[in-house]
């Protein structure tokens, strides 16, 4: 890319953010067949006994590595537990780093050969695309073009595989319900199976139908709380399909981009003036993920 495409491509990430709090991008250089295989493995873990899946029960690490069970997370404000189940990769650190006791080890069901080969492949290329997706925030912002570098290294950053089972053709509600994501950005494979949907700025739900294998990257509570607002947190859900499809299992991996888990989020100097005051205190990334962990039950007490 030229430095102008570059600033253009900038341009309409930031417009887009600033209207939708979503956008998305076709070319972003990940490979298909990489993507192909992870979608080819994740439905053979899915598909394993319950009481298999369940030996890598994620509840003692508050959900960040291994297995949720079906129905166990909630929204924040919810009243009924989200449809779905998933796994989470996480970045694995030398056990001396300075890091260790806020990120877990990873763990890896045994049962699906190649599955932790895969999705560290996985992990690190959504890593380094989201690095270079973070270059084009930084420019839109008035930062310099490698300003998150240093701020997302060692991130505590999450690859999660998602499942909604079928459900029947009488079931009410939705899969997921109204939420923001707690992350810097979230990049989002597998939208393109209908049911994400995005409310605007004037309440209404619009789908979320990017073309096959684009990715849909959007704002989460974090980035949203550096930019004092000026990005803001889209709130998102996933609707139940129509009823001659419910019957389909969907399938997505969103990456969840986190900040390094002592960065402390406070808002950008040049997003806070007379007309735009500090809205949040300064609060390390670290607090803030355990605060809105609690609040979707994963994290207990």
């Amino acid at each position: 890319m030229t430095a102008m495409t570059k600033q253009d491509f900038a341009a309409a990430l930031g417009d887009s953010f600033r209207e939708f709090g979503f956008a998305m991008v076709k070319d972003h250089g990940m490979d298909a067949a990489l993507i192909e295989d992870g979608w080819r493995i994740a439905r053979a873990f899915f598909s394993l006994p319950d009481d298999v899946k369940r030996r890598y029960d994620a509840s003692g690490n508050g959900g960040q590595r291994g297995y949720t069970a079906f129905g166990r997370e909630i929204a924040k404000g919810a009243s009924e537990n989200d449809l779905k189940e998933f796994w989470h990769v996480g970045r694995d650190l030398p056990g001396t780093h300075r890091l260790t006791a806020t990120m877990p080890a990873n763990i890896w069901p045994k049962e699906i050969p190649y599955f932790q080969e895969l999705f560290i492949r996985l992990y690190d290329e959504f890593d380094r695309i989201g690095a270079e997706l973070l270059t084009a925030i930084a420019l839109d912002l008035g930062l310099s073009e490698r300003w998150f570098d240093d701020a997302i290294e060692d991130g505590n950053s999450i690859l999660r595989l998602l499942h909604y089972p079928p459900v029947s053709a009488e079931a009410p509600g939705i899969r997921a319900a109204p939420h923001e994501d707690i992350n810097l950005i979230t990049l989002l494979l597998g939208a393109e199976e209908g049911g994400l949907e995005i409310q605007d700025r004037q309440g209404n739900w619009l789908p979320v139908i990017p073309p096959p294998g684009a990715l849909a990257i959007n704002v989460g509570d974090m980035l949203q709380r550096l930019t004092n607002h000026r990005l803001r947190s889209t709130s998102h859900r996933v609707v139940n399909p129509p009823p001659e499809r419910r019957g389909m299992a969907r399938y997505s991996m969103p990456f969840f981009l986190h900040l390094r888990p002592d960065f402390l989020i406070d808002p950008l100097l040049q997003c806070v003036d007379a007309d735009h005051p500090r809205r949040d205190p300064p609060i390390t990334a670290h607090d803030y993920l355990v605060e809105r962990l609690r609040e979707i039950g994963l994290v207990k007490g």
